[in-house]
This record gives structure tokens, sequence and C-alpha cells, in this order.
């Protein structure tokens, strides 16, 4: 399998700190997005953005990654089976299955081998496995698939089976498919959500966060919101200062009772692009002459 080096991936230092790697990885999943990129390769690059993602997000993958990169693997270099299994950086206890289709799917065989282990019976390699129970794994499924109850197909020893994903399911709820286990027994996916580039989840809410520019956060403004269920328009009050959270009723992950979508505002200034622009910016400085900060 060839070495990928997950941090040069999302354009961060192998020292950043969770909070960088997430930051990185919303803006890069943003810009090369396929509904919204039209750059050649955005498909594979958002892909790439979230295999890295999925790899550094979580403390134990990424200690996993980090102690076979410090073999000192370089991009491309190939990495001997020996590298992934056994006592080495994997053996994870359960198997992680992500959904085809979705924010997290499409990963690569470095990411495979490394990452998705045998279910609860795994043992080090070099001495004999015989199953006895269930099989236990882990089903990383998008936010799209929760909110709307999808079919997804997955893949677990190599089998291929089609899973009906209830709608609002949370995360740690498990999915029984009798006798698809290994040697007979029930397979098991516990759900998980795969990371998305535009939403967070806070309970049943979703969380979105909404650049706005200052003019619409002063003046007020209606805008087009994206949710789970499609764009919204958002009136967006006058007067509103930066981290003010607008709240969508009902558009949240389904339950009883169903979610919200909080929208919280972010005011950014447009850097000005010719010299109207430029005027215009000293103008709203005469405007504010004085210190504005003890306002």
């Amino acid at each position: 399998m060839q070495f990928k080096d997950y941090y040069s991936v999302l354009g961060v230092e192998p020292n950043a700190g969770d909070a960088e790697i997430k930051s990185a990885y919303r803006r890069l999943a943003r810009k090369y997005h396929p509904d919204v990129s039209k750059e050649a390769g955005a498909e594979d690059r958002f892909k790439a953005i979230n295999e890295a993602y999925e790899a550094l997000r979580d403390p134990a993958k990424r200690k996993a990654y980090d102690q076979l990169r410090a073999g000192g693997y370089r991009p491309g270099d190939e990495v001997p089976p020996a590298g992934f299994g056994g006592g080495g950086p994997g053996g994870f206890e359960f198997e992680e299955v992500f959904a085809g289709g979705g924010a997290g799917g499409g990963f690569s065989d470095f990411f495979e081998s490394l990452f998705r282990r045998s279910g609860g019976n795994a043992r080090p390699a070099g001495r004999s496995q015989q199953a006895v129970g269930d099989t236990r794994a882990k089903l990383a499924v998008s936010l799209e698939n929760v909110y709307r109850g999808d079919s997804v197909r997955v893949g677990v020893n190599g089998k291929a089976f089609d899973v009906r994903v209830p709608k609002g399911v949370r995360p740690g709820q498990v999915i029984r498919l009798a006798r698809q286990g290994a040697h007979g027994g029930d397979l098991l996916l516990e759900i998980e959500y795969a990371a998305h580039p535009t939403f967070e989840v806070d309970g049943r809410n979703i969380v979105y966060t909404l650049p706005v520019a200052p003019w619409e956060a002063a003046l007020g403004a209606t805008v087009s919101v994206p949710t789970l269920g499609g764009n919204v328009e958002l009136k967006i009050p006058k007067d509103s200062e930066a981290g003010r959270k607008l709240r969508l009723r009902g558009r949240g992950l389904p339950g009883s009772p169903a979610g919200d979508q909080l929208v919280e505002l972010e005011v950014q200034a447009p850097t000005p692009h010719d010299i109207k622009q430029r005027e215009a910016y000293e103008k709203i400085r005469e405007a504010f002459a004085g210190d504005w900060r003890r306002e």
C-alpha cells in the first residue's frame, strides 16, 4: 500500500491542534465540494480531504497513523503489510465501515488497511482466529443519510449489504443483521456520524456557521442558508453582532421532537478588489472615526 501524508493533504503541520485541523478541513471541504466547485479534479480532492480528516480527527486513529508515519515514510512509498497488522499501529477492536455515497465514503486502500480491522474477536497476527458469537463493526453514515433515512451500501468481510439507516438514528445505536457475521453469527453495526464539511451536530440540533458581510449584519438582510433538507431563506435582523445564533426550528435531525438548525453569524470583511471598493472602506473608516472597539 502507498503511504499518504494526511497532514499535507489538509495543509497543516504534524503538531497541529484539533481546532486547526478542523478549521483546515472545513475550509478545504467547502472549496472542493463537488456540488459547488468547478475546479478539475474537485471530487477526488474532496475525497482525499475527507479521508485525511477522518484519520486525524479521532485521537486513536491519529495516534495509529502517527506511529506509522514516524517510520519515515513519504507520500507514494510502499508500506509493507507488516506495517498494518498484529502489533502494528492498527489493531482496533472494531472494524470501521463507511457507507458508500456519504461525505466520508470512497476511502483509499491505505486508509482501509490501516484502520479497518476485524471485529471483536481480532487477535494478533500469527495466531489462529476463531470467531465466536456476533461480529461488531462501526458504520459511519452521513448526516444526509440520517436526515432522510436512506438505504446505504456497505461492505464487510468481503460481503456487500444494503442497510436501511433509520431516520434520526443516534451515534452508538446498533443495527443488527441476522446471520450476516462471521461463522453464522449476527453482524452488529454501531452507528457513528461521518465528518461533514458544512454542518456540526449538537444533540439533535445542526449547527451551521454563516459568513455575513458587515453591512448585512448592521443593516439586516435575507440570505439563502443550506440545511439538510435544502436551502431556505433566513432573515438576518439589523444590528446583529458576530456570534449571534439564529434558530431554524425543525431543521435539525428527525426525532420526537425534531432538532433545530442553529445558524451562527460570522462577520467577515470582504477583500476590496478595485478602487471603488477600497474607497467604500475609506468612507466607512471616516464614518466610524474613533475607537469603535470601546462601544
